[in-house]
């Protein structure tokens, strides 16, 4: 595994918000003046986030529904642009390339996700599905694509006899092994696993595991694996980053993770795993509801939910800081001081 990145991101953040037409706008400039402020409806969903992923290594982005890692993901794989930031690929920000730099780079950059039936059209054969963008892109020839499809079908574990047939003939473990064919067939570096495996029963959710970290071997892939279950991404990273409302708290190697969990909020999402040696221990969820990314708390975005919150925590976000090397984490308890 090389040492040099094939993807940092720099500071970057995701903002959404509502586009107001004139009279909206004129409509918020009046209540500002008359002393009613309007409610600000932005949604931060990645707030200053930079992290590196190397070459050959296989990163899990772990946290609870909403804390904003499928929009990360998103960014990373260049169908959304940030809000603040850089992303940089190979060592060059995206937004800085153009022409024939900028199509390479985002076929080099793939990403599968979550819905395996949601993400194909279901008007198109299984064989356009997949063989659309090379074809497209001049990466294989009309007279080799039939041979070019059936290659990237049994890639990925389905038989190419049944290229002919649409997305709603298949099993969703078969769906999403098309949606795999057919990021391997742009042939990326890099693939984002939006929650690839969710939607998926356990058993079919290890044969794709399993294909994933055959064709890391084979095909030298990078992945950025973002999953809410920590066992998946325990089986499959080679170094963990933990989400929270938005930001980074936590980053380690995997058997670091797991074995000396620092941020509060990590701690409690192990405790939820479930594990046979305890399987007569009593589990519960963390205290109370991820706050709404309209509104964040200030200072730590976990301090309204953790059991050692001080008051220094209202008010001041802790910076991610390196506790051990390689090991990272956001909280000021690690400061030793109040």
């Amino acid at each position: 595994m090389s040492a040099s990145p094939i993807i940092e991101l720099r500071g970057v953040s995701k903002r959404f918000g509502p586009k107001y037409d004139a009279a909206a706008r004129l409509t918020r400039a009046i209540s500002r003046r008359l002393g009613s402020p309007p409610r600000d409806e932005t949604v931060r969903a990645v707030d200053a986030v930079s992290l590196t992923v190397n070459r050959g290594e296989v990163v899990g982005l772990v946290g609870e529904s909403g804390c904003g890692k499928s929009t990360l993901g998103r960014m990373v794989a260049g169908i959304m642009p940030p809000s603040e930031g850089e992303i940089l690929f190979k060592g060059r920000d995206v937004a800085d390339m153009n022409g024939t730099d900028t199509r390479d780079a985002k076929l080099k950059v793939q990403m599968i996700f979550q819905d395996p039936y949601a993400s194909l059209n279901p008007r198109m054969r299984v064989s356009d599905i997949v063989g659309e963008a090379p074809l497209t892109h001049g990466l294989v020839s009309r007279a080799n694509f039939e041979d070019y499809v059936d290659a990237q079908l049994s890639r990925a574990g389905l038989d190419p006899a049944f290229k002919r047939r649409y997305p709603h003939q298949f099993s969703g473990g078969q769906r999403q092994r098309i949606g795999i064919a057919r990021a391997l067939a742009v042939q990326p570096e890099f693939l984002v696993c939006d929650e690839a495996v969710a939607a998926l029963d356990v058993s079919i959710q290890a044969q794709i595991l399993n294909l994933f970290m055959d064709l890391r071997s084979e095909l030298d892939l990078t992945y950025l694996f973002i999953s809410h279950d920590l066992g998946v991404v325990e089986h499959l990273s080679d170094r963990v980053l933990i989400m929270y409302l938005g930001r980074i708290v936590e980053s380690a190697p995997t058997e670091e993770v797991f074995a000396r969990a620092n941020h509060p909020y990590t701690r409690a999402l192990l405790a939820e795993v479930p594990r046979i040696e305890a399987r007569k221990h009593r589990f519960t969820a963390i205290s109370g509801e991820i706050p709404s990314p309209l509104n964040p708390p200030p200072g730590c975005h976990f301090h309204p939910r953790c059991p050692f919150a001080m008051p220094r925590c209202a008010v001041e976000a802790p910076a991610l800081r390196e506790i051990a090397p390689g090991h990272r984490s956001a909280c000021h308890l690690n400061e030793g001081t109040a």
